[in-house]
């Protein structure tokens, strides 16, 4: 049976960034990748715009990845490609991973789990549109892996539900290869991308954004033929009498990622309904001693630079993993924020340094995040906005504060007056 101190399952750019920061940390370290290729999701991410935090500079999707990838290639790491996790149990000295690969069934010990699973995108069934199942309805990542990995163009003229990042540079991408994006619906009353990409994606290419508007029945038998589009209400559903017919032959659906947790499920550890990603501590230890989570698992990120980084302090955490008793105090949020990552702090780990990231519920002008502790206010930062499409990212030194266990941690947002 082959052994390691640190085995990661992902190689996407969260995987690949904890294998690298585990090896770093002296841990024998050992990287599993389902697919043929190292790189995740960034394989066919052909536009650019990666890297901007990290490296300061512009770079696609593959460009990024390699870089990492070069480091592991390098870096005396284990990987194994078109390998599946089948199962993970507990063991005595951590845990037992099972896999099947070319090779066949393989069982694997490993002191220590980090997992990078990635995220899965939402179907039309799972946003409730009715009517046939006919060709020509896509999630906006089956369209890019089309586009620009198998050089097939999916529709020559679509509709995209929702304006997410991924569909909003589908929007994009598809009009440069020549097809006619006749609009793009979103459901809620403002736009779930990045403004970056809603100037750079839709408005440089004179693409229609249709705000409170949603996709309520796809037409058509063996290929679509046509989509219905309602106006919705404040509660976003669709209003009777406001139906209107857009002839097309095909749907692009970017309607939201869903975080891969079935293997961590599997080990008992708890999700955060709000992140639907593991709860974790400061050093992205989930519930489960020894289980580390990261990358868009964790939470769905906005930057690749993130996942990265997020990747980095799993992947530390888990190769100085020692089991020792737990001393958490929970990081409650307002109803103000939509989510906030980490949810816990162990206190008998190293919490000088945390990077902590949010977001707000609601648009917001003028607001100031606050952290108070005992209903102390201990910390705060000025936002000249907030929105919910655009993660909020900083550093905080929770050693300063004096916690113990019996310490009420509460992030909130407040709304600042106008002067």
């Amino acid at each position: 049976m082959r052994t390691y101190d640190v085995t990661v399952i992902g190689g996407g750019p969260a995987g690949l960034a904890a294998a690298l920061s585990a090896r770093e940390n002296g841990a024998k370290t050992l990287l599993i990748e389902r697919e043929a290729r190292l790189g995740g999701i960034l394989k066919q991410c052909i536009h650019d715009g990666f890297g901007l935090v990290r490296f300061q500079e512009k770079l696609t999707g593959p460009e990024y990845a390699q870089r990492f990838i070069d480091q592991v290639e390098r870096g005396g790491i284990g990987v194994s490609t078109l390998t599946f996790v089948t199962r993970l149990e507990r063991t005595q000295t951590g845990f037992a991973v099972t896999v099947v690969n070319r090779d066949g069934v393989e069982t694997i010990q490993t002191k220590t789990l980090v997992l990078a699973t990635g995220c899965r995108e939402r179907t039309a069934k799972q946003v409730s549109i009715h009517g046939t199942r006919p060709a020509g309805v896509f999630t906006a990542g089956t369209a890019q892996h089309f586009t620009n990995l198998l050089g097939q163009l999916p529709t020559k003229r679509c509709v995209i539900l929702g304006s997410g990042d991924i569909g909003l540079i589908m929007a994009r991408r598809l009009t440069l290869e020549g097809a006619k994006v006749l609009g793009v619906y979103e459901t809620k009353p403002t736009p779930s991308g990045l403004t970056r990409n809603i100037h750079q994606c839709l408005r440089d290419f004179d693409i229609p954004l249709y705000l409170s508007h949603t996709v309520t029945r796809v037409l058509g038998q063996d290929r679509l033929t046509a989509v219905e589009v309602s106006q919705v209400d404040g509660d976003m559903r669709p209003i009777p009498g406001t139906q209107e017919l857009v002839a097309c032959d095909g749907l692009i659906l970017s309607v939201g990622l869903i975080p891969e947790n079935e293997l961590a499920q599997s080990l008992g550890a708890e999700l955060d309904p709000k992140t639907k990603g593991p709860v974790c501590d400061g050093q992205l230890m989930t519930s489960v001693d020894g289980v580390f989570s990261c990358g868009n698992a964790l939470h769905v990120n906005d930057l690749v630079d993130y996942v990265s980084e997020s990747g980095e302090l799993a992947g530390r955490g888990a190769a100085r993993y020692a089991p020792a008793p737990r001393r958490e105090v929970a990081i409650r949020t307002s109803p103000a924020l939509l989510c906030a990552v980490p949810q816990r702090l162990d206190l008998n780990r190293d919490n000088s340094k945390t990077p902590l990231y949010f977001r707000s519920r609601e648009v917001l002008d003028r607001c100031a995040l606050r952290l108070r502790v005992d209903g102390r206010e201990v910390f705060s930062k000025r936002y000249p906005f907030l929105r919910p499409p655009e993660m909020e990212r900083l550093d905080v030194d929770f050693t300063r504060f004096g916690l113990d266990e019996n310490s009420q941690i509460e992030l909130d947002i407040e709304v600042m007056d106008h002067e």
